[in-house]
C-alpha cells in the first residue's frame, strides 16, 4: 500500500515551486526566436501576469541603519540607447534610396560663403585656444554649407538685355523694352512732369524707410536741417547743422552725415539726437559725397581732384586719392566697396580699385563731363551728362563694369539732377529740370532678397522689431575704419608696446622665464594648498631678486646720467684762459 509524501521530504517547498513555473516576462520590443520562427506576431502580451521577483524576507530584529535619501553624487539622467538600423532604409513602397544621404554641395559654391580663410595656418597659441579656433572653423564650414544649399530656393534669376544678331542694345528704346515686358515691369516705367518747382533730386531706401524708419525724412533746406514725418509735420529743426549741400544716412550706424558749404563734415547720432564729430575738411566748399556701403567710409570729392575717405574716430582722412587734374564732379561707390567710379572737369571717367591699392582700374573720355554717378546692386554704372544718361554693364556682380560700350542709353526732356537705383527692381530713377522718369534696366537689381535685413514686404509690427533690434545692435561709430576685418584681428603692434612699457615700468621681463611647476610628494604632502604655497613662495624670492639688480643698477646709471655741475659764473671769468 502505498504511503502519501509526507510534506518537507520529497515535495519542493512553495517558493521552489513557484521559481520553476515563473519565467522571464518578455516585452514586447523584444524578439523572440521560437515565436518568429513559428509565425507569431511578436506583440505585446495580453493575459500574463507581471512576474514580481521574489526577494529573500528580512529578519525584524535586525539592527539596519537607514540610507540617506539625498545621495552624494549628482544624479544625472541616462541617455536613451541608440537603436542602429543595420537595414537600408527604404521608402513605403519598400524601394531602396539610390542616393543615400545629404546630397552633395560644390566646393566653389560653398567657398562664396564662407569667412574665414583656411589657407592661413593657426597660430602657435596655447591649446584651448587652439581648440576654440578649431571648433569655429567647423561652424563656419557647416554654415557655409547650408547657405549653399539654400541657394536652390532662390528662384529668381536676375534680368538682362540681348540683342538679335549682334545688335547694339545701346540703341534699343525704353519704348521697345516696355512693349517686351509684362504689365507689371511695364507700370514701373513712367514720367512726371513737375517743371514748377524744379530741377529734382531722388533717393530710394532699401525698405521703403528714411533714416532707420519710414516714418521719419531729412531735407536740407537754405539754412538748416529740418527732419518730417511721414505726413510733412515737421518734427526737428537741426540749427547746428546749417547750409547743408548733402546727405547721407548710415544704417546700421544711425548716422545722418552732412556736407556743407563752410566745408565741415557733420556726423549727427539719430538715435540720441547728439553730434557725434563735426571734422573741417579744409578744402573749401563740399558739393560731392557719397558712402561707401561696405565699411560706411564717406567718400568726399574736391575742387583740387582728389577724393579724401573719412572716419569720425579720425580728425584727419583716412585716406587720399588723386582722381583728377581738375575739380571731382561726381563719385559712387559699388554695393561690395571693391569699385569707386570717379568722374571730373577733365571730362574723364575712372574705375578705381579700392582693395588697398587705389589704382585706377579703367579710364574713358566723354564728350561732355559726367556730373552724375550711381552703381546698381548688380555692379551697373550709370552715368548722367547734361540730359543724356548712359549705362554700362560688366561682366557679373564681383567684376567692374566695362566702359568700352554702353549698355543702354536714353535722352531726357532736361538736364539730369539726380541718379538713382531702386534696390530689388529693376529701375532707375532720374531726376532732372522738368520732373522725375522711371527707366527700366533690365538685370540692375538683385532679385533676392534677404527678409531678416530688408523686407520690402514688412508689416508695420515687423518693423518696429526690426527697429529695435538694429537698436540693440547699433555699431559703434568708432568702429568706422577702411577694413572692417582688423577688428578682429590681434593688434601686434600696440601688444609689443605695452610688453616694452610693463619691462620698463617694473624693471624685469615677468615673461622670460618659465613659471615654476613644483613636483607632487608623498605622504599626503602634494595637497593643492601646499603646491600653491610653494610656488608662491618661489615667485617671491625671484622676485626679490630682480628688484634687487635693479636698485642696485640705478645708482650707476643716474651717475652717468648726471652732468658735472658747474661753478657759479663770475664777472672775472672772461680773464681766464
Amino acid at each position: 500500500m502505498e504511503t502519501a509524501p509526507k510534506p518537507g521530504r520529497d515535495v519542493p517547498p512553495k517558493k521552489d515551486r513557484l521559481q520553476t513555473k515563473k519565467k522571464k516576462p518578455r516585452r514586447y520590443w523584444e524578439e523572440e526566436t521560437t515565436l518568429t520562427a513559428a509565425g507569431a506576431s511578436p506583440g505585446p502580451p495580453g493575459s500574463k501576469k507581471r512576474n514580481r521577483e521574489l526577494r529573500p524576507e528580512r529578519p525584524k530584529n535586525a539592527n539596519i541603519t537607514k540610507k540617506s535619501r539625498i545621495s552624494r553624487k549628482p544624479h544625472l539622467p541616462k541617455k536613451p540607447r541608440e537603436r542602429r538600423n543595420l537595414e537600408p532604409q527604404r521608402s513605403v513602397s519598400g524601394a531602396q534610396d539610390p542616393f543615400p544621404g545629404p546630397a552633395p554641395v560644390p566646393v566653389e559654391v560653398a567657398r562664396k560663403f564662407r569667412r574665414i580663410d583656411k589657407s592661413k595656418k593657426l597660430p602657435h597659441s596655447k591649446s584651448k585656444t587652439r581648440s576654440r579656433l578649431e571648433v569655429a572653423e567647423a561652424e563656419e564650414e557647416e554654415i557655409s554649407i547650408k547657405a549653399a544649399r539654400s541657394e536652390l530656393l532662390l528662384a529668381e534669376e536676375p534680368g538682362f538685355l540681348e540683342g538679335e544678331d549682334g545688335e547694339n542694345t545701346a540703341k534699343i528704346s525704353q519704348a521697345d523694352i516696355v512693349e517686351a515686358v509684362d504689365i507689371a515691369s511695364a507700370a514701373k516705367h513712367f514720367d512726371l512732369n513737375l517743371r514748377q518747382f524744379g530741377p529734382y533730386r531722388l533717393n530710394y531706401s532699401p525698405t521703403g524707410r528714411f533714416l532707420h524708419s519710414e516714418a521719419l525724412l531729412a531735407v536740407a533746406q537754405n539754412r538748416w536741417l529740418h527732419i518730417y514725418d511721414n505726413q510733412g509735420i515737421e518734427l526737428h529743426c537741426i540749427r547746428r547743422c546749417d547750409r547743408v549741400t548733402r546727405l547721407e544716412f548710415l544704417p546700421f550706424h544711425f548716422l545722418l552725415a552732412t556736407a556743407s558749404e563752410t566745408g565741415f563734415l557733420t556726423y549727427l547720432d539719430v538715435s540720441v539726437g547728439k553730434i557725434v564729430a563735426a571734422l573741417n575738411a579744409r578744402a573749401g566748399r563740399l558739393d560731392v559725397m557719397t558712402k561707401n556701403p561696405y565699411n560706411a567710409v564717406i567718400h568726399l570729392g574736391h575742387s583740387n581732384g582728389i577724393v579724401s575717405l573719412w572716419s569720425p574716430a579720425m580728425k584727419e582722412p583716412l585716406a587720399k586719392i588723386l582722381c583728377h587734374r581738375g575739380g571731382v564732379r561726381a563719385v559712387a561707390v559699388d554695393s561690395t566697396g571693391t569699385y569707386m567710379a570717379t568722374s571730373g572737369l577733365d571730362h574723364q571717367l575712372k574705375i578705381f580699385d579700392l582693395r588697398g591699392t587705389f589704382q585706377p582700374l579703367s579710364a574713358r573720355t566723354l564728350p561732355q563731363g559726367a556730373g552724375h554717378l550711381a552703381f546698381s546692386q548688380r555692379g551697373l554704372l550709370a552715368a548722367g551728362m547734361g540730359d543724356v544718361v548712359n549705362i554700362w554693364a560688366g561682366q557679373g556682380k564681383a567684376s567692374p563694369p566695362s566702359l568700352e560700350q554702353p549698355y543702354l542709353t536714353h535722352r531726357l526732356s532736361g538736364h539730369v539732377h539726380g541718379l538713382h537705383f531702386c534696390p530689388f527692381e529693376d529701375v532707375l530713377g532720374v531726376g532732372h529740370n522738368g520732373g522725375i522718369t522711371s527707366m527700366l534696366v533690365p538685370g540692375a537689381a538683385e532679385p533676392n532678397f534677404d527678409g531678416l535685413e530688408s523686407n520690402p514686404y514688412r508689416s508695420q509690427k515687423q518693423r518696429q522689431e526690426w527697429e529695435v533690434k538694429a537698436l540693440l545692435e547699433k555699431v559703434p561709430a568708432e568702429l568706422i575704419c577702411l577694413d572692417p576685418r582688423a577688428l578682429a584681428e590681434v593688434d601686434v603692434i600696440s601688444l609689443e608696446q605695452e610688453k616694452k612699457e610693463r619691462i620698463e615700468r617694473l624693471g624685469y621681463d615677468p615673461e622670460a622665464k618659465a613659471p615654476f611647476q613644483p613636483k607632487p610628494k608623498q605622504k599626503g604632502r602634494s595637497s593643492t594648498a601646499s603646491l600653491v604655497k610653494r610656488k608662491r613662495k618661489v615667485m617671491d624670492e625671484e622676485h626679490r631678486d630682480k628688484v634687487r639688480q635693479s636698485l642696485e643698477q640705478q645708482p650707476q646709471k643716474k651717475e652717468k646720467a648726471a652732468k658735472p655741475l658747474r661753478a657759479r659764473p663770475s664777472a672775472l671769468d672772461r680773464f681766464v684762459r
